[in-house]
């Protein structure tokens, strides 16, 4: 069964960074895509970046092209979503899960497994 942990929200000003964690229980992240989303309440969950297992390659949502990072560390099982220039629309429930698609492909298509996000809220 495929479970993540998500970690590292938290409150910030805006123009503030965050790093968010998604650690992986029971299987080797390496071997699958990995995306971040995000739900702010009352909206859809929606797509922020993305990163393949083949070549690391990565995609983003164009309101994160340029102040969001996703990489990968294989020795801690862990994916993260390092964020720059945080503004107050960046704030939700920041989650990760497993997109369809290896490469990645935008808009992501994940599978209905969920971890219980972590928040971020971005101050003005």
């Amino acid at each position: 069964q495929l479970q993540v942990v998500e970690s590292g929200g938290g409150l910030v000003q805006s123009g503030g960074s965050l790093t968010l964690s998604c650690l992986a229980s029971g299987f080797i992240m390496d071997k699958y895509a990995i995306g971040w989303f995000r739900q702010t309440p009352g909206k859809e969950r929606k797509g922020v970046s993305c990163i393949s297992s083949v070549n690391n390659s990565t995609q983003y949502a164009d309101s994160v092209k340029g102040r969001f990072t996703i990489y990968r560390d294989s020795a801690k099982n862990t994916v993260y979503l390092q964020m720059n220039s945080l503004e107050p629309e960046d704030s939700a429930v920041y989650y990760c899960a497993f997109p369809r698609q290896d490469p990645c492909m935008w808009p992501m298509n994940p599978l209905d497994a969920w971890g219980q996000g972590t928040v971020v809220t971005v101050s003005s």
